[in-house]
């Protein structure tokens, strides 16, 4: 390959992504040859922790998040009784909001059901902190915690990413026209054109200046 790495076929596979139409037209290929190794076309693959499909809805991620947070919900929930408030919430936090603030910012935009199944989770864990029933309002106890909802973490993480690459450099789709010490504006013509499908959405290069462009200017020119 071009920087002289070889690949390993038994620890390889290839993945197809894109739109609807796009993947029926490679839906017949079942291995895609790269540096002389035939490599299996998988439905999805992890990378880095988090799982890709073929379409980028992150639904597949979604649900492994999910289902790694419950274990460990349910091993905090056996020993609440013997834990103090606040050694409840640090555990909930390292073990739990942790992984699913992980690469969160891939979900932006993502469908509302995929956010759902994370969302799920935060309920489930701040019930626990609180002790509370497995009914009661679910927005006043992350008030109680001061814990954003997912998708606001989520805006959160692509906002607080926006402003680190506008602090380190000024790439083309973050032009600023006012500096701060502290925050940039971005101008509105700097969000390029985009089609409605999710994987334009989804990119940084795009949700980055959306994000910043709907911020309030108190927050955008404050201190």
């Amino acid at each position: 390959m071009q920087n002289g790495l070889q690949l390993n076929p038994d620890k390889s596979e290839a993945l197809f992504t894109g739109t609807a139409t796009q993947l029926s037209a490679v839906s017949s290929l079942k291995s895609v040859s790269a540096a002389d190794v035939d490599l299996p076309v998988a439905d999805s693959m992890r990378v880095l922790g988090v799982t890709l499909d073929r379409r980028p809805t992150f639904d597949n991620h979604a649900s492994a998040v999910a289902r790694s947070c419950k274990y460990h919900a349910r091993v905090i929930r056996r020993i609440r009784h013997l834990l103090t408030l606040d050694l409840a919430q640090t555990l909930a936090c390292s073990l739990i909001l942790s992984r699913s603030d992980y690469c969160n910012s891939v979900l932006h935009d993502a469908p509302s059901s995929t956010i759902l199944k994370l969302q799920r989770v935060q309920n489930n864990a701040a019930r626990i902190v609180l002790r509370a029933p497995r009914r009661s309002d679910v927005n006043s106890l992350l008030q109680t915690l001061h814990w954003l909802p997912v998708e606001q973490r989520i805006r959160a993480d692509v906002q607080d990413s926006a402003d680190v690459i506008s602090a380190v450099s000024e790439p083309e789709h973050l032009v600023a026209h006012q500096r701060t010490q502290h925050s940039i504006v971005v101008r509105p013509t700097a969000v390029r054109d985009i089609s409605t499908d999710i994987i334009c959405q989804t990119i940084v290069s795009t949700a980055a200046p959306l994000t910043w462009n709907s911020l309030p200017p108190a927050v955008l020119n404050c201190d």
